[in-house]
């Protein structure tokens, strides 16, 4: 007998141990712990951090108007022109960049051939103006060798179309109004994201909860089934009378009831793993346990104040408003645009001459052989068609931008007074909501004591038992509603980060 209960006790810490590795693992997690693992692994936040991250790319990008450009090219030319005309006996000449050439081949046909070398820096600065840093050189072979060139710098200023904003200017304003606009979508998305997990963690609490609330009532239904068999079997009550079936739907009710919230509860789980990981499988096996009870913290309601916060920083609302900004943007280029082209345009720089390439240069250094130009252009559109209509197009599209401004700053104090109702209306359901559930317990103690003495029915009995469990679990509802209510709040102000202490500035 000793061996056979050794051999039992062995089994059963084995089987103890075997269960115990089996079952999932339990984590528990405040609000706070979510809200930290859903900013660093949540996928909307995740996609969404590179826009800004793209805009300023993009920002980087459009100072490529800027860039100077370097050209750097080398020719040779051979042209064999053919038998020369005369003219009373004199030969008509070929005459190159200024200079007479005529070398005529073994066969008595001119040829002509020259090398050149040309480099150029160009490039246009912020104040419109483009330059330009020229140097070329030619040399030639006529009968010895010879070469020519010049090196100078030539300047075009406009002083009206593209004089205060011209294409790189407008494209640089846009390019930072899009960095802008991507950053409030960021905090859009991350705003979307906390109360989304702000919600998924109360309604875990309140699957929880209601858990225990449906096993109470199980546990309650099951009682009043074991007691009326006592009844019976002591012919308090008839064997046949119909309660003994009334308790046992009872209890089959509230089992159905439990596995239903049960399965709330699972299905809950998975919507808050979902928000705070990037990879289910690491938390498929998780059980999660929230480290946080359902309660109701009274906050005072000021529409006024809320619509402040809302108008200030709501980001759907300074994207409307950097979108007209940008169309303003676009609007001062449009005007630009209908000026008459005005450049003041100068250049200078030296020229050069000698027998090899070395001369040239040489002569470069002395720079005694100079050369300048200055003056102004002009250019008039005579109609100006495509200007004037597509500033006329962008105005129309200015004045919608600001009606749907207007629009969405209406909408915005709409969502913010009925936040701020819903918000009220939740407080005060989770007061009354409270009373209730005293209410249904003293009921039901009231008419438990009457039916152990004959004077109530099993009927009243579990009507009032399933009204006591409604009140439970209206009561904890109406808390997570509040709860709830108070994050949709602070969404609808744009004060979610700042609510929960959460800082993320985009860098």
């Amino acid at each position: 007998m000793k061996k056979i209960g050794v051999s039992l006790f062995v089994a059963g810490l084995v089987s103890a141990a075997v269960a115990q590795t089996n079952a999932p693992a339990v984590r528990a997690l405040s609000l706070q712990d979510c809200l930290a693992e859903a900013l660093k692994h949540n996928f909307d936040v995740r996609v969404e951090r590179y826009e800004p991250e793209k805009s300023l790319f993009n920002l980087h990008a459009a100072y490529a108007g800027y860039d100077p450009t370097l050209s750097i090219s080398g020719t040779h030319h051979h042209n064999d022109q053919g038998g020369l005309l005369t003219v009373g006996g004199t030969q008509i000449t070929n005459v190159i960049n200024g200079i007479t050439n005529i070398v005529t081949s073994p066969g008595g046909i001119p040829v002509t051939d020259y090398n050149s070398f040309d480099t150029k820096l160009g490039g246009t600065l912020p104040s419109g103006a483009t330059y330009g840093l020229d140097g070329n050189v030619t040399k030639y072979d006529v009968n010895g060798d010879s070469s020519s060139g010049s090196v100078g710098i030539n300047l075009d200023q406009p002083l009206l179309k593209n004089f205060w904003i011209d294409e790189t200017r407008l494209n640089i304003s846009a390019a930072k109004n899009q960095l802008k606009y991507s950053e409030q979508g960021l905090r859009q998305q991350l705003i979307t994201t906390v109360s989304a997990v702000e919600n998924a963690f109360y309604e875990l609490i309140y699957a929880h909860e209601n858990v225990e609330v449906q096993q109470e009532a199980l546990n309650l239904a099951q009682t009043q089934l074991d007691e009326d068999n006592q009844r019976v079997q002591i012919k308090v009550i008839a064997e046949r009378g119909g309660t003994i079936e009334q308790d046992q739907a009872q209890v089959a009710q509230s089992r159905a009831n439990l596995i239903a919230a049960q399965f709330t509860l699972v299905s809950d789980e998975n919507t808050l793993k979902n928000l705070i990981t990037d990879n289910y499988l690491q938390w498929h096996d998780v059980d999660l346990t929230p480290a946080a009870t359902l309660e109701a913290v009274r906050q005072l309601f000021d529409v006024q104040d809320s619509w402040s916060k809302g108008l200030a920083a709501r980001p759907d609302l300074l994207q409307a408003k950097l979108t007209l900004e940008q169309q303003g943007i676009q609007l001062k280029y449009d005007r630009n645009q209908l000026f008459p082209q005005l450049d003041l345009t100068g250049s200078y720089g030296y020229n050069g001459a000698g027998q090899g390439f070395g001369d040239a240069f040489d002569q470069y250094g002395t720079a005694n052989r100079p050369f300048y130009s200055y003056g102004g252009q002009l250019s008039v559109p005579l109609s100006n068609v495509g200007p004037r209509n597509t500033l006329k197009s962008d105005k129309a599209v200015e004045q919608q931008y600001l009606l749907k401004l207007k629009q969405l700053e209406q909408n915005v104090m709409v969502e913010i007074d009925n936040a701020v109702k819903q918000a009220q209306s939740a407080w005060e359901s989770v007061g009354a909501t409270k009373q209730q559930r005293i209410y249904a317990e003293a009921a039901l103690d009231a008419e438990q004591k009457k039916y152990a003495v004959g004077k109530s029915t099993t009927f009243t009995v579990l009507q009032l038992q399933n009204n006591l469990t409604a009140a439970r679990s209206q009561e904890i509802r109406a808390l997570a509603n509040y709860n709830e209510a108070l994050s949709n709040l602070a969404q609808q102000e744009g004060s979610t980060l700042e609510r929960r202490n959460l800082d993320v500035t985009v860098k």
